[in-house]
């Protein structure tokens, strides 16, 4: 090629890249971006890697070029391209409807992080459940992190330092509660409403959560991202794992319809539906193969459904008769060894009833002294059964005797509604609970 060809050719080279560089600096608007983005589609489709079974890319990963390879010079590169190079360490499950950003990591879950006094009572304490030895005051502390309303709080079952709480402000917060340094471990925004329940699986790092937003989602705590994503046409209000399978699991939601879900399926295995007003609550009783479940129901004679045991199997009502009083039951909880279940009634009281056919209320037994004013007031069985604590509308925490239902003692928590209240699933004096306010506690 002769030198002034050459030179031209030069020329028009600089010119061209000067051109597409005014060309490029000329777009402004998304859409025009995403048009030139597809001009180049049969650049990028040559950088195609070949992802192991091990490696997770983020959806948009094959439209782009590999990092280690350095760029073309004068090729345009658009802001949203940039954005999603940017965003390559943004990890993906391959179940999940979204991808979830690392910043849902915020400290650690580790026991590491735990003072040595506490980790050591955590060991003991769970070698020698039956020990009720007095809790260093170490043990209380008030979590600070939520910006409305929440409405649960759930120790996890394995990682006993861990607390996951659900928030009207859209989050689940993964609390490390003893954690030395930062005692928020994840918090996740994956909902677009308000959250209503949380619960940790049996066995691993997983919580469901469930909402305002028509789902339930299994979250991969440790990893930091949603494992699955399962839609109703509902409300969902509560949510429980099944004691025996942790695959299996119930929801309960806003057009009264109670669902049994297969994790592995992913999907509705059985429904349970009457007709009767959203769901408030339910529990299983005698070894899982039944359920008490909960209405939303006051009007007229319908009051005496508000209370339906189930049979699991064979999706039948086996009693719709169980409480006749006209209030409304926003929690039920089964008694972890005693044949019976308690009812926290509007009535300002909590019932007991026997978990065995006909399901009887007792008329001589209640726990009052709380108020529970139309709040979602929860209750819950100490770890020997010997204790119920209930949350109040007047923000403190209520302790009965099981067998007497005598008040033993009230705890001033919070200057709005107490909502929420968790045992340890270990150490027998320490008690978690929640606030109307956004405030999480837990005592010891």
């Amino acid at each position: 090629m002769r030198p002034c060809q050459t030179s031209v050719d030069g020329n028009r080279l600089r010119f061209s890249l000067s051109f597409m560089d005014l060309i490029s600096n000329a777009y402004t608007s998304e859409e025009e971006e995403s048009d030139l983005l597809s001009s180049r589609v049969a650049y990028s489709k040559r950088f195609k890697p070949e992802a192991s079974p091990s490696t997770v890319f983020p959806p948009n990963f094959h439209s782009l070029p590999q990092q280690n390879e350095p760029p073309i010079a004068g090729r345009y590169i658009s802001k949203r391209e940039r954005a999603a190079m940017d965003s390559i360490h943004c990890v993906s499950h391959p179940n999940s409807s979204s991808s979830v950003s690392e910043s849902s990591v915020v400290g650690s879950i580790a026991d590491s992080e735990l003072p040595c006094e506490i980790l050591l009572s955590l060991k003991s304490q769970r070698k020698n459940r039956t020990q009720s030895e007095r809790i260093s005051n170490r043990l209380s502390i008030a979590l600070n992190g939520h910006l409305k309303a929440v409405n649960a709080v759930h120790w996890s079952p394995t990682q006993s330092h861990l607390l996951a709480s659900a928030s009207m402000d859209h989050t689940v917060i993964i609390w490390n509660v003893w954690g030395k340094n930062l005692k928020k471990a994840r918090v996740f925004n994956l909902h677009n409403a308000a959250v209503k329940d949380v619960k940790w699986s049996h066995k691993g790092l997983s919580i469901l959560s469930c909402g305002y937003d028509n789902s339930s989602r299994l979250i991969d705590v440790e990893r930091g991202i949603q494992s699955q994503v399962f839609e109703e046409d509902q409300v969902v209000h509560v949510i429980k794992f099944h004691p025996d399978n942790s695959n299996l699991f119930l929801t309960g939601g806003s057009k009264g319809r109670i669902r049994l879900w297969d994790v592995r399926a992913r999907k509705v295995m059985h429904e349970y539906f009457r007709g009767l007003g959203p769901i408030l609550d339910f529990d299983f009783i005698l070894d899982a193969k039944q359920f008490i479940a909960s209405s939303d129901v006051s009007s007229g004679n319908a009051s005496e459904n508000s209370i339906i045991v189930w049979d699991i199997s064979r999706q039948i009502p086996l009693s719709n008769q169980v409480y006749v009083e006209a209030y409304t039951c926003p929690c039920v909880r089964s008694h972890p060894f005693d044949p019976c279940f308690v009812a926290q009634s509007n009535g300002n009281y909590i019932a007991i009833f026997s978990s065995v056919s006909p399901f009887k209320l007792d008329k001589y037994k209640r726990y009052d002294g709380h108020a529970v004013s139309g709040f979602p007031i929860k209750c819950n069985f100490s770890l020997d059964g010997e204790k119920i604590a209930s949350g109040s509308s007047d923000g403190n925490i209520y302790f009965y005797n099981y067998r007497s239902s005598k008040l033993i003692k009230k705890i001033k928590a919070y200057e709005q509604a107490c909502i929420d209240v968790a045992f340890h699933p270990i150490l027998p004096n320490v008690i978690a609970s929640c606030s109307w306010n956004g405030d999480v506690t837990v005592i010891g």
